[in-house]
């Protein structure tokens, strides 16, 4: 006769009550990095919206140059100098995967990695010095 413990009628009970685990595949695991990238590149375009717009005004504010230091047009070239970065860092590091079925989803995390940074990058922009 075989003797369970209490224990162990527990365990089962738990195990039977838990579940299973959800399952994850490739292709949701995909799904979920490109809807990061995407919410981090929302965050970033209101960023972007927000400093453009001040260095605008800085460069108006500054008459000292002869129409201001060019704030506004060194941030949008070195925006678009970013984005090719971007891009092109994130092809190389989903190349690691090349072919395969993470090849997307690594690709989609470098660009909600990177995309976050520029973000942070671009609030720090928004100083205050000078005024």
């Amino acid at each position: 006769m075989i003797r369970h413990t209490p224990f162990v009628f527990l365990a089962a009970a738990a195990l039977l009550l838990a579940g299973p685990a959800p399952a994850q595949t490739q292709t949701a695991l995909n799904q979920q990095a490109g809807a990061e990238w995407k919410a981090a590149d929302a965050t970033m375009t209101v960023q972007w919206q927000r400093t453009y717009a001040a260095m605008k005004r800085r460069d108006a504010a500054d008459t000292s140059r002869g129409g201001g230091f060019g704030y506004a047009a060194a941030t949008l070239a070195s925006q678009r100098a970013w984005l090719a970065f971007r891009d092109a860092q994130c092809v190389i590091e989903g190349g690691e995967y090349a072919g395969g079925s993470m090849q997307p989803m690594v690709q989609r995390q470098c660009l909600a990695r990177l995309t976050r940074g520029r973000t942070t990058q671009l609030k720090d922009m928004m100083w205050q010095r000078g005024r």
